[in-house]
C-alpha cells in the first residue's frame, strides 16, 4: 500500500493495498506455534540443522529473546482477531546505535503451520500500515502446512509502542475538510503553516527521539531481530507495495540472511548519491505514480461510459471533463453525506483514488459519483473513510500520521519552491482527472521540507549482486506501483518475474491461481522462475 492522495502533491504517495483483498483489515489471525526450528535455504523438506548467522555485537539480548505467544487480547488491536491466532511482543532497541538505551516493542502475530519448517514473514505495505492482520493471509495449503504465517506492526504503528500519533480523531476530521487548493501566495503560506503546525503536534505528542527512528532501515533491523526470535536462520519474506522497499533494504543490510524474497508491487528504492538527487528521484516517482492513476481512471471511464446511466456520460474522451464538473463545485459547496457529515472536495478525491486501486471497486465509484450528481455524498465519503482508516465510531488508526513520519525519514524533500512548482505542474499535466484547476505556477513545499529530524542515509547505493534468487510480481494495470518498476527491479537483481495482466494494486494470494501456484512453489524451493505472464 502506497499512499495515493494527500494534502499536497508530494504526499500523493500511495499506501493502500487492502482494497478488494480477501483478507482485508477485518481479519487478523494466528495459531499456537510449534517449537521453533530452522528453515533450510532452498529445500522443501524437514528442518535443517543450522545455527544461523552471527548476531551483531551488542544486540545479543534482543536476538536471543524468546517470544511469549499468547492470546491477542494482550495487544491494543484496532480489529477483531480470528480464531487460531497467537500474538507476542518483540523487544528491540529504539536506536540501534545505543542498544543499552530506550527500547521499543513490536506487535507480532502468527498462524502456526501444520508441519513447520520455518516462518513466512509478511508486510502489507504502507508506510504506516499495521501488519498483524497478515497472519490470516489466505496462503495456499502447501504453504500453510510448512510455514508459520507471521505478521507484525512496524515500529510506531498499530499495536507497537511507542506509537506515532500526532493528531486526535477530531483533528484528522478537520484536516480532511481543509482543501489546500489555493495556490495564491497567501494560500501557499497558509498550507505551509499548517504543515509546521502538524509537525509541532508530532514533536509535542511523539517526540523527535521517536520520529528519528521510524524509518525503513530501522524497521529492516527489527525484521532481522524478529527472524532470529522466530528461530529462522534465514528470512523468508513476502512484501506488498511499500513492503517491497522494506524487503530490498533488508537485503542491502543482511544479504547473508536472505532465503527467499517475494516482492509484489515494487516501490523502487532510492539510488541517488546525494540528498538533492534523492529528493528529485522521489518526486519523479510521484509523477510516474500519478500517470498510472490517470491510466486507471481512463480504464474506469471506458468501462463506465459503456454502461447505461454512467455519471460520466457516454464518451470516454469527455470523462475527465465530466468528472471535474462533478467534483470541482465541492471546493466551494460541500454536499450532505449522512449522519450530519458533509462531502467536500478533498474527500471526494480521496474516495476516487481509493476506488481506482482495484477494478472491484469501480461499481462503488459509479454509485458515489452518481450520488454527487444527485447532491448526496455518502457513498463517496464511505470510500474516503476506507482509505483514511476511519471507523464507524469516528476513530482513526495512526496510519496517516505514521505514513508521513516514515516518508520524511526515508526520503529527502525538495526545499526549493521553484522546483516544487515544476513538479506540481508536471503532476497536473499527467493526471488531469486530479487537477483542481487552481494552479498558478507556484506550489507549497511538502511537509517533509520542514520535518524536525533529518532523513536517514541509505545503507548502500545498490543491492548486492549475490543475493539468493528473488521473485518479483508486477501488475500491468497497477495504479499505485507502476508495472515497469517491477520489471526494472527484476532486471537489477536478476530475479524471477511474474507479469500479471490486471487492474489492481498487487495480486499475490488474491485467488489468481497462475500467480499463487508459482509463488507457493517458489516459497517452498526458492529458485529463479524466469519470466512468467499470467
Amino acid at each position: 500500500m502506497r499512499k495515493a492522495a494527500g494534502r499536497r502533491w508530494a504526499t500523493l504517495r500511495s499506501r493502500r493495498r487492502s482494497t478488494g483483498r480477501p483478507a482485508a483489515l477485518s481479519a487478523l489471525v494466528l495459531v499456537p506455534m510449534v517449537v521453533a526450528t530452522a528453515c533450510g535455504s532452498a529445500i522443501e523438506g524437514a528442518p535443517q540443522a543450522d545455527t544461523g548467522p552471527a548476531v551483531p555485537a551488542g544486540l545479543e539480548r534482543f536476538y536471543d529473546q524468546q517470544l511469549d505467544w499468547g492470546d491477542c487480547t494482550l495487544l491494543d488491536l484496532d480489529y477483531p482477531v480470528n480464531e487460531g491466532v497467537e500474538c507476542a511482543l518483540l523487544e528491540v532497541p529504539l536506536d540501534y546505535s545505543d542498544p543499552g538505551g530506550t527500547t521499543a516493542t513490536i506487535a507480532v502475530s502468527r498462524r502456526a503451520a501444520g508441519s513447520r519448517v520455518g516462518s513466512l514473514i509478511t508486510n502489507p505495505g504502507g508506510p504506516g500500515a499495521a501488519g498483524t492482520w497478515m497472519a490470516d493471509l489466505p496462503v495456499p495449503p502447501k504453504v500453510a502446512e510448512r510455514f508459520d504465517v507471521v505478521g507484525f506492526d512496524p515500529r510506531g504503528i498499530g499495536a507497537s509502542r511507542p506509537l506515532v500519533r500526532c493528531r486526535t480523531d477530531a483533528e484528522i476530521d478537520a484536516d480532511r475538510a481543509d482543501l489546500d487548493v489555493d495556490m495564491s501566495p497567501a494560500g501557499i503560506a497558509e498550507t505551509e503553516q499548517e504543515s509546521r503546525d502538524f509537525i509541532k503536534q508530532c514533536e509535542d505528542r511523539v517526540g523527535t527521539d521517536v520520529l528519528a527512528r521510524v524509518g525503513t532501515e530501522d524497521v529492516a533491523r527489527d525484521l532481522d531481530v524478529l527472524r532470529a526470535a522466530l528461530g529462522d536462520p534465514k528470512l523468508t519474506y513476502l512484501g506488498f507495495s511499500y513492503g517491497t522497499r522494506l524487503g530490498t533494504i533488508y537485503a542491502r543490510l543482511f544479504p547473508q540472511n536472505v532465503r527467499a524474497l517475494v516482492l509484489d508491487g515494487v516501490v523502487i528504492d532510492l539510488e541517488a548519491e546525494s540528498p538533492q538527487d534523492a529528493a528529485y528521484e522521489a518526486a519523479e516517482d510521484v509523477v510516474a505514480q500519478q500517470a498510472a492513476f490517470q491510466a486507471a481512471f481512463d480504464d474506469f471511464a471506458r468501462d463506465c461510459t459503456s454502461q447505461p446511466a454512467c455519471p460520466l456520460g457516454t464518451d470516454p474522451a469527455g470523462a475527465v471533463a465530466q468528472f471535474r464538473a462533478l467534483v470541482t463545485p465541492l471546493i466551494d459547496q460541500p454536499i450532505p453525506a449522512g449522519d450530519g457529515r458533509m462531502l467536500g472536495y478533498s474527500d471526494a478525491m480521496v474516495g476516487t483514488y481509493q476506488a481506482l486501486y482495484n477494478s472491484a471497486l469501480w461499481r462503488s465509484l459509479v454509485d458515489g459519483l452518481a450520488g454527487v450528481a444527485a447532491g448526496q455524498g455518502d457513498r463517496l465519503l464511505q470510500l474516503a473513510d476506507q482509505y483514511m482508516g476511519r471507523d464507524a465510531d469516528g476513530s482513526y488508526t495512526n496510519t496517516d500520521d505514521a505514513f508521513t513520519a516514515v516518508r520524511c525519514v526515508d526520503e529527502p524533500a525538495i526545499t526549493d519552491p521553484a522546483v516544487a512548482a515544476q513538479f506540481d505542474a508536471r503532476i497536473r499535466e499527467v493526471a488531469p482527472f486530479a487537477d483542481s484547476g487552481t494552479g498558478t505556477g507556484a506550489a507549497p513545499l511538502d511537509v517533509c521540507a520542514f520535518w524536525p529530524v533529518p532523513p536517514a542515509t541509505p545503507p548502500t547505493t545498490d543491492l548486492p549482486t549475490d543475493l539468493p534468487p528473488a521473485l518479483v510480481v508486477s501488475t500491468t494495470g497497477d495504479p499505485a506501483t507502476p508495472y515497469q518498476d517491477g520489471v526494472s527491479l527484476a532486471d537489477r537483481i536478476d530475479a524471477g518475474l511474474i507479469s500479471y495482466t490486471g487492474e489492481q494494486h498487487t495480486v499475490v494470494f488474491s485467488g489468481v491461481d497462475c500467480v499463487d501456484s508459482v509463488v507457493a512453489d517458489y516459497l517452498l524451493t526458492p529458485e529463479n522462475v524466469g519470466r512468467i505472464s499470467c
